[in-house]
């Protein structure tokens, strides 16, 4: 089946094609621009011929609406958004209220178990920063949530009179490095140092109680704290399009 996978975030719409069990031609453009522009920006890149859209949306139930019905009438088939489950794809969710778990994660975390099928830890560096570990059998442990960089960097901007805002071009910096010779690198190295420390600090805690997990890096910032972390990661800018593409050889399974 050739199927339009679609991941819509805060910051970003990525988007892949599923052909031959691979995801090709994958793209991406800002949401701001989407909203400054209309729908049409968007479906002026995507393919038409696919049989069916499969769509990871953390953007708003009335963004949802607009998307189904304009994606729908590009495509002429039918859009299926995930949601996520008590039990999926050899994931089980740890959340007491499944239906309460952010979409992008679960499906994201379906991504990585369909490719490891072994403990991991899941860390989405985004406009928010998510870390989630599930052990040796699929069951997720739970997760936390904090403000990606740009949010710790607008922030401190807004919060206080000393402080300009910065770009956040740098990444995380390691060694004697992290200690910036200007208050915009200081700025900067804090807040990329804070994240990575954050997800280094998650992972010697599940050593300590005797996990021994991969690390699997998504989001947008990622490749900015590849090197940044303790141990060496795998690197997945696609995961939760990964994600969809298994959910949905899951539900073809099933028929």
């Amino acid at each position: 089946m050739k199927a339009l996978l679609l991941d819509v975030g805060n910051t970003r719409l990525k988007w892949g094609v599923l052909e031959d069990d691979r995801i090709r031609r994958t793209g991406h453009i800002a949401m701001r621009k989407i909203r400054d522009e209309g729908l049409g920006v968007l479906t002026s890149r995507l393919p038409r011929g696919v049989e069916t859209v499969r769509v990871s949306n953390v953007a708003g139930a009335t963004f949802a609406t607009r998307l189904s019905g304009v994606i729908g009438m590009h495509c002429k088939c039918d859009v299926h958004f995930a949601k996520p489950a008590r039990q999926a794809c050899g994931v089980s969710n740890g959340y007491r209220h499944p239906r309460r778990l952010g979409v992008d994660r679960w499906v994201a975390m379906i991504g990585a178990w369909a490719e490891l099928e072994s403990a991991c830890v899941v860390v989405d560096v985004g406009t928010a920063v998510t870390i989630d570990a599930i052990d040796s059998g699929g069951q997720h442990l739970g997760g936390q949530i904090f403000p990606g960089v740009r949010l710790m960097l607008e922030a401190l901007a807004a919060s206080t009179s000393d402080i300009p805002a910065v770009s956040r071009r740098l990444s995380a910096a390691s060694g004697l490095d992290m200690f910036g010779d200007t208050t915009g690198k200081a700025v900067q190295h804090g807040a990329w140092n804070a994240a990575a420390g954050a997800v280094d600090r998650a992972i010697t805690t599940l050593r300590s109680n005797a996990y021994d997990p991969a690390v699997v890096l998504t989001g947008g910032d990622a490749s900015r704290m590849l090197t940044a972390l303790g141990t060496e990661p795998l690197h997945r800018p696609h995961l939760v399009l990964q994600g969809l593409a298994r959910m949905l050889q899951d539900t073809l399974d099933e028929r």
